[in-house]
C-alpha cells in the first residue's frame, strides 16, 4: 500500500490509500477520486518528502522515517519546482564537498589563512561561529535542506 497526501482545488487536504502509484493514476483517469469534504474531482498530490527506511540490521530510531509534508497547503507548481531544484543543486554541491563535522569553523579558518589547501567542506557551526567566520571574510553559507551526517547513515 502507498499513502498520498492529496488536496483539492478548494484547498482541502486528505489522505488517499492506494495499491500502487499506478493504481492512483488509474483511479484519477477514471474520475474515481474526489474530495471527501466538497466532492471536487480536481485533485492533486500534495508535496511530500520521500520516506527513507532503516536497514534491518540497524537499531530503529525513536522517530521512524515517514513521509513528511513540505507544506500544509497546496504548493504552487512553480514553488515546488524551485524547491526541488534547490535541493538537487545542494545535493550535487555536497557530492564534491568533504564532511568535517563540528570542526567546520576550524577547517574553514585553516583553509582561509593558507594553513591547508582549499577544498569544498561542509559541517556544523553555531550561529556565533558562522558570524565570526563571515566577519573575518571567510565565505560561509547555510545548508538549506537537512542532510544526514555520514556516521548516521544506514
Amino acid at each position: 500500500m502507498i499513502v498520498f497526501d492529496l488536496h483539492c482545488d478548494q484547498g482541502h487536504r486528505f489522505e488517499g490509500w492506494f495499491g500502487s502509484s499506478n493504481d492512483f493514476d488509474n483511479q484519477m483517469e477514471r474520475g474515481l477520486i474526489d474530495c471527501p469534504e466538497c466532492g471536487s474531482k480536481s485533485i492533486g498530490k500534495a508535496p511530500m518528502a520521500p520516506a527513507v527506511g532503516t536497514k534491518g540490521n540497524k537499531r530503529e530510531s525513536r522517530h521512524p522515517a515517514k513521509e513528511a509534508q513540505l507544506s500544509n497547503a497546496p504548493m504552487p507548481p512553480e514553488v515546488e519546482k524551485a524547491i526541488r531544484q534547490l535541493a538537487n543543486a545542494q545535493a550535487k554541491a555536497l557530492e564534491s564537498s568533504k564532511w568535517v563535522g563540528d570542526k567546520f569553523a576550524e577547517e574553514a579558518r585553516s583553509q582561509h589563512y593558507g594553513e591547508k589547501d582549499e577544498t569544498p567542506i561542509h559541517g556544523k557551526a553555531t550561529r556565533k561561529e558562522a558570524e565570526e567566520l563571515a566577519a573575518e571574510g571567510i565565505s560561509v553559507a547555510p545548508i538549506l535542506f537537512p542532510i544526514a551526517e555520514p556516521d548516521q547513515l544506514n
